[in-house]
């Protein structure tokens, strides 16, 4: 999916992903919100760096997105099934609040379970 015209690289500053995908910064950090698969790291002067991987899919959403055949949540799934990205699954706040709980809980019987030894650090 490379062009020829795509220096052979393994990370792109945001702005030359921009300029390779022909897309402006606000559109990236948009589909960056709506693509979770998208995520830039952060180089060491603290500006957004992408991964090759993510310039090709990023190429291949403002393909999809200029179909206008399919809603960005369309466009999401095409992706992830063309690129073989897992969706990250949603936990509901209640479960994982659950789950807290019960961390909680555990950690205080532990430390009823070692005693006095457990205030003392």
């Amino acid at each position: 999916m490379s062009s020829s015209k795509t220096p052979d690289k393994l990370f792109y500053r945001q702005d030359e992903v921009c300029r390779l995908a022909k897309i402006d910064p606000e559109t990236l950090e948009d589909w960056e919100k709506e693509f979770p698969f998208l995520q830039a790291g952060q180089a060491g002067d603290g500006k957004k760096i992408f991964r090759a991987r993510d310039l090709e899919i990023i190429r291949r959403i403002k393909q999809v997105i200029a179909e206008k055949s399919v809603t960005l949540a369309g466009a999401r799934r095409k992706i992830e099934t063309e690129f073989g990205l897992k969706p990250t699954p949603s936990v509901h706040p209640d479960k994982l609040l659950k789950a807290l709980w019960q961390v909680r809980d555990d950690l205080q019987e532990l430390a009823r379970t070692l005693g006095p030894r457990a205030k003392k650090n």
